[in-house]
């Protein structure tokens, strides 16, 4: 569209509204099935090739044994009851490790975001052990708990501790001060300005580093139990490889994926039903 003025023109340009404003609903439908296409396509196709590449002796079968194989020794192991004691193990220590770090790690990062001063008393020492690799803390736990169960939950729990500790603590600290202010105005006592102000507002970045914490839990027990445990994935696979088993070894390595995927999920779908007022993760869609 043009518009004529005395000593100069004016163009208006005019933008049709598109499918996303007309049909929004229809539209996501289709971006959402467009996305759920391309999580499984990836995965699918290195798959195949992986079986391609195995069959026609691209790669040696004996050290990168074909998901075929895996598949059929995994199920064989499953349907024996072999399997099922591993994965247990390795499911119970990053839930009693997860559960007493969580706790932990959001109760002080709580304190320590609501109190200055307390702060600003643990904040360098927790720093200094923050960057301390976990895994050198192995032989304390083993010292201090012996061989079992406790090296292994402790080492999961310190872990996860960290990464709860500081998303609380910086989610705290960053809860606008409107919003404190608003509750102090009303009268809210300590516990409803926790209840109605605080927990609110930082629950969804809590949640975030949750769901991170998450999956390096996973991660640290596998290593653990690699070095200082006589059952569980980690040491399923680390067995396996020394004797050379690594149809075995491939399968143990599917099922931590399989362990931490889940478990990550169980996270997020915890934290959707937690906080349904948070926006959604990004390419995740919006319902």
């Amino acid at each position: 569209m043009t518009t004529l003025t005395p000593g100069r023109e004016t163009r208006v340009l005019v933008r049709a509204p598109g499918p996303a404003e007309l049909r929004p609903a229809r539209t996501h439908r289709r971006r959402r099935a467009l996305e759920l296409t391309l999580a499984a396509a990836v995965p699918v196709l290195l798959v195949l090739l992986w079986q391609l590449a195995a069959t026609q002796a691209w790669i040696d079968d004996r050290v990168y044994p074909a998901p075929s194989t895996i598949l059929s020794d995994g199920w064989d192991r499953a349907t024996a009851g072999d399997l099922w004691p591993d994965v247990w193990a390795t499911t119970r220590r990053v839930l009693a490790g997860y559960a007493a770090g969580t706790a932990a790690g959001y109760l002080l990062g709580l304190l320590m975001g609501s109190l200055p001063l307390v702060k600003a008393a643990l904040e360098p020492l927790l720093d200094a052990l923050y960057v301390v690799p976990k895994l050198a803390l192995l032989p304390v736990f083993l010292n201090m708990f012996g061989l079992g169960e406790g090296p292994q939950v402790a080492l999961v729990a310190v872990t996860v501790f960290f990464f709860v500790w500081i998303s609380t603590m910086s989610a705290v600290i960053a809860v606008p001060s409107g919003h404190r202010d608003a509750g102090r105005v009303f009268g809210a006592s300590p516990w409803q300005m926790f209840r109605h102000v605080l927990l609110p507002a930082s629950l969804p970045a809590v949640l975030v580093g949750a769901r991170i914490a998450a999956g390096v839990a996973v991660l640290v027990i596998v290593a653990s139990e690699q070095i200082a445990a006589t059952d569980g994935l980690g040491h399923l696979i680390f067995d396996s490889r020394a004797l050379f088993q690594n149809d075995v070894m491939f399968v143990g390595i599917v099922c931590v994926a399989v362990l931490g995927v889940v478990f990550s999920e169980l996270i997020r779908l915890a934290g959707r039903l937690l906080t349904p007022w948070a926006p959604r993760d990004r390419g995740r869609g919006q319902s």
